[in-house]
């Protein structure tokens, strides 16, 4: 089981999406290191009512994202893994060619480097060419493609039952045990 990870919310639509992972990480007792893009911070405001004060009460460390020389941004800290929840596709295209624009890109980089997980749950529709090509590059380079897409077996009666169902299957690519959802079980 994972004790320490980054999460990262850049400027994808979807802001919730990193709410919600980060309320379950903390559940958990997992300690996390976020970093929000300035753009995500738009996105929050626009699409959320979720206040500065209530979303780090959920992060036990904070990061800058003009802030490169953080720690979070070095190889030597040590760290199971790393989510970027909603991951815009800007951020997906400097992550698949290898560019460092801010801490996310720098720790994701970093990440890759280590051969440790990198989580980008993408959230875009549709989708051009060059952007599934990054997904094709960030794969090849070792990242996670997560898709934040709709599930229609858990039956959902919200939102939030959509939002648990992706961060649950956030949780189960980094081996953490969950209950955000009811698996599927053919044999029911």
């Amino acid at each position: 089981m994972n004790n320490k990870l980054i999460v990262a919310i850049s400027g994808a639509s979807g802001f919730q999406l990193g709410f919600e992972l980060l309320k379950s990480l903390k559940e958990k007792g997992i300690e996390t290191h976020l970093i929000i893009s300035d753009a995500a911070q738009k996105v929050r405001q626009y699409e959320t009512k979720i206040s500065d004060e209530e979303l780090v009460k959920y992060a036990d460390f904070t990061y800058k994202p003009e802030d490169i020389h953080t720690k979070i941004c070095s190889s030597s800290f040590g760290v199971d893994g790393m989510v970027i929840i909603p991951c815009s596709m800007n951020t997906l295209g400097h992550i698949a060619n290898g560019l460092e624009k801010n801490a996310i890109t720098r720790a994701a980089n970093n990440q890759l480097k280590s051969e440790r997980k990198l989580i980008l749950v993408l959230r875009e529709t549709p989708l051009t060419l060059p952007q599934l090509k990054n997904m094709v590059k960030a794969k090849e380079a070792g990242c996670t493609i997560l898709p934040a897409m709709m599930c229609h077996y858990i039956k959902p009666q919200s939102f939030n039952d959509m939002e648990k169902f992706i961060v649950g299957r956030t949780l189960e690519l980094l081996d953490i045990e969950h209950e955000e959802y009811k698996r599927w079980d053919v044999y029911e």
